[in-house]
């Protein structure tokens, strides 16, 4: 697919808590095509400290209104000078960047498996696969009912279930201790977060036989294969996350 760097227009600043960031961009053209599991790397301006774009996920595609949905967790100098943003301003962006997640060529159970800030590339899966005609099933962790984001939009597209550490919303624990997992049966997984839950996902895929996709959260700086700080080993070597990833079958890595 073709990138582009565009000087995106800020439409809209929801902030969903203290940590967490709701940014949504349009332009007077038409936004590229994208697809669900790729990314955006974002310029910080303004700021002396960041010299470094940043890699969002791509949370949300509406075509309707040409607008691109970036969900950020302010944790850092760079985050944090996103949160800043309000309408009107400009954010620069390089887009659309990385692979996506598998898109079904026939009618499948898929369950998408979020945790944290990682339940931001599977909303727009779920809607791709909506599209399809696939309901698709989202099952999302947090540490408390706090820190679960998004969830009306999550419930527009899909089945929503959701854990939570405290118990404070959901069944308490880990994803992988939801009953979902041993009450229904399902074609595919794709999952998105902190990488020992990922890794839990996945061993828990693979004992089910269950085929699995993993959207990888490395550290990135370029973006575009040039910078190796994403590196990845996988079974054929190392390889970069931001070009050939973030998405990746499970039987490709060396969990």
């Amino acid at each position: 697919m073709n990138k582009y760097i565009l000087d995106l227009k800020v439409s809209s600043v929801e902030r969903l808590n203290d940590k967490y960031v709701l940014l949504k961009l349009t332009d007077e053209n038409p936004l590229p095509e994208m697809l669900p599991g790729q990314f955006v790397q974002v310029r910080i301006d303004n700021n002396s400290h960041v010299m470094l774009r940043r890699p969002i996920s791509i949370h949300f595609v509406d075509k309707v209104r040409n607008e691109l949905w970036l969900l950020v967790a302010m944790i850092g100098d760079g985050t944090r000078q996103l949160g800043k943003l309000c309408e009107g301003d400009i954010l620069n962006c390089v887009l659309p960047l990385g692979n996506g997640f598998t898109m079904p060529t026939q009618q499948e159970r898929i369950l998408l498996i979020g945790g944290g800030v990682g339940v931001a590339p599977l909303l727009y899966y779920g809607y791709q696969l909506k599209e399809c005609g696939i309901e698709p099933t989202f099952l999302l962790g947090a540490r408390s009912s706090a820190d679960l984001l998004e969830l009306d939009a999550f419930k527009s597209v899909g089945r929503l279930f959701v854990t939570t550490e405290d118990g404070s919303m959901g069944e308490k624990g880990f994803v992988t201790n939801h009953s979902l997992l041993t009450k229904e049966t399902f074609d595919r997984i794709a999952t998105c977060g902190p990488k020992p839950m990922m890794v839990s996902v996945g061993r828990v895929a693979c004992e089910k036989g269950v085929p699995c996709e993993v959207s990888l959260e490395n550290m990135m700086a370029c973006g575009v294969g040039a910078c190796l700080c994403c590196v990845e080993k996988t079974v054929k070597g190392n390889v970069c996350v931001c070009t050939e990833g973030p998405v990746f079958p499970l039987e490709k890595l060396t969990w």
